[in-house]
């Protein structure tokens, strides 16, 4: 086998890239996937999605594309359907691989709308693993972003270049992404699925999204990936408001199908709490930030084989970035656990005692963070071709920086407050006034902007408080009301035992944790093997 990939490469390699050349394994491949896709065999089609396709890719087609459509097409009955799918992962590993040329771009477009035709008005009866099924849609929205990027900038287009994106002017359009998004989501009814089996009339979640009656999970599984295309459309177009309303349907409190594959995973918890962030729900993303980090730090190293093991790690560093701003912003560390609050601290530590200054800076530092753990974002328009041609790639980030860092700024003029509130569960207005060498008015002022900056409303439309020290005025004294968090036994006594039982293994040459072979004496956790050889 190796002898036969090594043939094949120095084949390709010969004739340079012929999209009609196809090397026997590639026609092996092909003729496999083809065969378990109708079988609706979901195992087999995952590993030779998962497995055979990457390792093919690396051996083969490391800096080519797979071969064409039509050179394989013969191999499989010609099925229509087959060689849309096939198109898709041919598309996905060129932009992977290699940098796309326009042309290619607008033919993506085009293959996706095929296939989302297909899928919305033809009778698919296939199973699919929820992993493609969320690539698709990833890579969708994906490809759009990077379409909007590159037609923004304008300044070294070609003649030909610029003649296509007149003549293709609606591939890649704002309004065709987010209705193909859309029209998935209605058309599987998901959204009535996922209530219904609040009432115990559907499986869906329990069954990760499959049919084993003998239907097809696509329109379903797809549907409910686009509910997560849709939050990250719109965080990438700066609508936050809608983004999260797009997502509602899914109780990401719980466990659902949207943590059966990683990279869904994170992309949702990401988008969900960066929109947070923007619009103030300090406490909610914290809370949903600190969840997905230490899920990341639990099991990263099972995907380290993983195609998505590189992307993990930078939405996972990325994360944390956001994490040290919302804690800036809003020092609510009792929402984090010690294993993620270590991490940040080793990450971050400096910086965000450096960020609690009202000075340049701090704001340099929220700059730099937040310019490395934001969304792309893009501007969906069209270039005005009759202007002089600019680049204007940068101006949705700037603008979201901008309004970001004011934000930020309002937000640091509150330290000041927060500090003396810290310090005193009553003070008069006169007393607080005199400290922060302002009169009574204007310090009535400030206090109104730090209850207005320190509440957000929610998704249900309900005030809730960001604030770890909150207080009310009665007549002419402020009554300090400060948030206690509850006391953490479970972790201190389970890293204890850890201890215990590394000590069995060091010392006593135990081969196994004896966990249960502990008990507590006064303040100290002791090992019962220590105890009887004492």
């Amino acid at each position: 086998m190796a002898n036969q990939d090594y043939e094949e490469r120095q084949q390709t390699q010969e004739l340079g890239y012929d999209p009609n050349f196809v090397p026997d394994s590639v026609k092996s491949f092909v003729v496999h996937m083809y065969r378990h896709i109708r079988e609706k065999n979901v195992y087999e089609i995952h590993q030779m999605y998962e497995s055979s396709f990457q390792t093919l890719s690396e051996r083969l087609f490391k800096d080519t594309p797979w071969p064409s459509v039509d050179a394989v097409a013969h191999y499989v009955d010609n099925d229509h359907v087959f060689c849309l799918l096939y198109r898709e992962m041919w598309f996905r590993h060129l932009y992977a691989r290699l940098t796309p040329t326009l042309r290619q771009r607008i033919d993506s477009w085009d293959n996706y709308c095929s296939l989302f035709q297909v899928v919305l008005h033809g009778v698919v009866n296939m199973q699919l693993p929820n992993q493609w099924l969320w690539d698709m849609v990833d890579e969708f929205v994906y490809q759009f972003q990077s379409f909007c990027q590159y037609r923004a900038k304008m300044k070294n287009k070609t003649e030909q270049e610029i003649a296509l994106l007149r003549q293709f002017d609606q591939a890649w359009n704002v309004y065709g992404v987010l209705n193909f998004l859309q029209a998935l989501v209605e058309k599987s009814t998901i959204i009535q699925i996922l209530e219904q089996e609040k009432e115990g009339l559907e499986q869906f979640t329990a069954t990760d999204g499959y049919d084993y009656n003998g239907g097809s999970n696509v329109l379903k599984v797809l549907g409910y990936f686009s509910m997560v295309g849709l939050l990250r459309v719109h965080c990438l177009l700066g609508d936050y408001h809608t983004g999260i309303k797009c997502l509602l349907p899914i109780d990401i409190s719980q466990q659902g199908v949207y943590t059966s594959v990683i990279g869904s995973h994170i992309t949702t918890i990401y988008h969900y709490g960066f929109a947070n962030l923007m619009l103030r729900r300090y406490v909610e993303a914290i809370r949903e930030f600190n969840k997905i980090l230490l899920y990341i730090f639990k099991t990263k190293q099972y995907h380290q084989k993983s195609p998505q093991y590189e992307q993990i790690l930078k939405k996972n560093e990325q994360m944390y970035a956001l994490l040290a701003i919302c804690l800036s912003l809003c020092p609510q560390t009792r929402l984090v656990d010690e294993t993620v609050n270590s991490q940040l601290r080793e990450k971050y530590g400096e910086k965000m005692s450096r960020m609690q200054r009202y000075d340049d800076e701090a704001f340099a530092i929220y700059d730099e963070l937040f310019s490395y753990a934001c969304p792309k974002f893009i501007t969906p328009s069209a270039p005005s071709f009759e202007e002089p041609l600019i680049n204007y790639n940068q101006d949705a980030y700037r603008l979201q920086l901008k309004l970001f860092l004011y934000e930020a700024k309002q937000q640091q003029l509150l330290s000041g407050v927060r500090t003396f509130l810290k310090v005193y569960s009553t003070i008069s207005l006169a007393k607080l006034a005199s400290y922060m060498e302002v009169d009574e008015p204007t310090l009535r002022t400030i206090l109104m902007t730090y209850k207005h900056k320190t509440h957000a409303v929610d998704s249900d439309g309900k005030i809730t408080s960001n604030a770890d020290v909150d207080f009310y005025i009665d007549e002419d004294t402020i009554h300090v009301v400060e948030s206690k968090p509850g006391k953490r036994y479970g972790d201190y006594f389970l890293r204890q035992i850890v201890k215990v039982c590394l000590h069995c293994i060091v010392v006593h040459n135990f081969p196994v944790c004896y966990t249960s072979l502990v008990y507590i004496n006064m303040n100290n956790l002791f090992c019962f093997i220590c105890s009887l050889k004492g």
